[in-house]
């Protein structure tokens, strides 16, 4: 045991100075930014490539013979999503100890950080920045606002390992349709993530884990409370695909199964572009995973997923943060007028004549004792 542990320490060492030494040349934010370069240079080529003999009246025509029930129940099942996105952030209130918060403040941080940081891009920095103006009227600062986005976000992450896990061992020819690798490896590599995801529940189910430093400590949720949030990941994930499922063409019959796997491929696809939105990321791995469809009633189907998704949230949150400012700004306590206070004028000009009558007696005894 001890040989063991002697020889893992000299590589924790290494591995803590390759990290370091990354991160003070900043090759990791490099990295990741020539990724992100790629990954949209290549959706452009590929929509390019599949959008270049597009025909505009047939898409138009597409999205006008979309059923009223199919849009009303992708309509219900995204209403469902970002009430199921508000448990992310209760959930994070709860794991770092905030229980005073109430869930109405929670669901308002959610649904405004999520559906604007989701549209804007760099949800990180933008969906912080909409949960710190909730949350600071309650006396959270920038560090406990840190720890929610941790919480949220390893919440989400989470959800996506089970549902591409599951999704994958049991329906591998879709994630193929996508990554264009042989299905016998994209079994083993859904194997892979549901190893990985059992032996961190196994972690956390042991003892209490804490991750972060100083003041940015989090104690993660133990065994029971990482099911909860795997679940809740979950649950948002699938109404997620429930409401692409409800848009996409009805011929030919695909079944759930194969559009939740693509259509979350696609996301995290378009989460690793950074761009707004995953726009054009994300239409370009649905249109190559989904090539069975027609092109254009597919198309006509992405964009009212996206405008259910994405552009109607995005204008409710930005409503109601305006009307949320106006109405702080009326409760917020009057300034005193100028009229009440201009008495302090003339006694702070008081003060100032004495000090300086003062100060021209004191040089004149000083200039008396010198003659003398």
């Amino acid at each position: 045991m001890s040989g063991t542990q002697s020889s893992e320490l000299p590589m924790l060492g290494s591995i803590r100075k390759t990290v370091a030494l990354l991160r003070g040349r900043q090759l990791l934010h490099k990295l990741g930014l020539v990724l992100s370069l790629t990954v949209i240079a290549i959706a452009c080529y590929v929509l390019y490539d599949m959008l270049r003999d597009l025909d505009f009246d047939d898409l138009i025509a597409a999205i006008k013979g979309k059923s009223a029930r199919s849009i009303v129940l992708a309509t219900v099942f995204v209403a469902a999503a970002y009430f199921t996105l508000t448990f992310y952030d209760l959930f994070a209130l709860r794991t770092i100890g905030r229980r005073d918060v109430p869930y109405r403040t929670a669901a308002l941080a959610g649904f405004t950080s999520y559906s604007i940081g989701h549209n804007v891009g760099a949800s990180a920095l933008t969906g912080g920045a909409v949960r710190y103006r909730v949350y600071s009227a309650w006396g959270l600062n920038a560090v406990d606002v840190a720890k929610i986005c941790f919480v949220a976000g390893l919440t989400f992450w989470l959800g996506n390992a089970a549902v591409l896990g599951l999704g994958i061992s049991y329906h591998p020819e879709a994630a193929s349709q996508i990554d264009r690798l042989p299905v016998w490896l994209n079994q083993i590599v859904a194997f892979i993530i549901l190893v990985v995801l059992a032996a961190y529940v196994a972690w956390v189910w042991v003892r209490p884990r804490v991750v972060g430093r100083g003041q940015w400590t989090v104690t993660l949720p133990g065994g029971p409370l990482t099911l909860l949030q795997i679940a809740i990941g979950i649950v948002d994930l699938g109404f997620c695909a429930l409401a692409m499922y409800m848009l996409v063409p009805d011929t030919p019959y695909i079944d759930f199964v194969t559009v939740a796997v693509i259509f979350v491929s696609a996301t995290l696809l378009g989460f690793a572009s950074h761009s707004p939105g995953g726009l054009g990321v994300f239409d370009a791995a649905m249109l190559v995973g989904l090539w069975q469809f027609d092109k254009e009633e597919l198309l006509a189907g992405m964009l009212l997923f996206r405008v259910l998704y994405y552009i109607t949230p995005f204008v409710l949150s930005l409503m109601i943060l305006a009307v949320r400012e106006i109405l702080l700004q009326r409760r917020a306590p009057p300034i005193a007028p100028v009229a009440e206070t201009s008495h302090v004028l003339p006694a702070a000009t008081d003060v100032i004549a004495g000090s300086l009558d003062e100060a021209d007696e004191t040089r004149s005894v000083m200039r008396e004792e010198r003659r003398a």
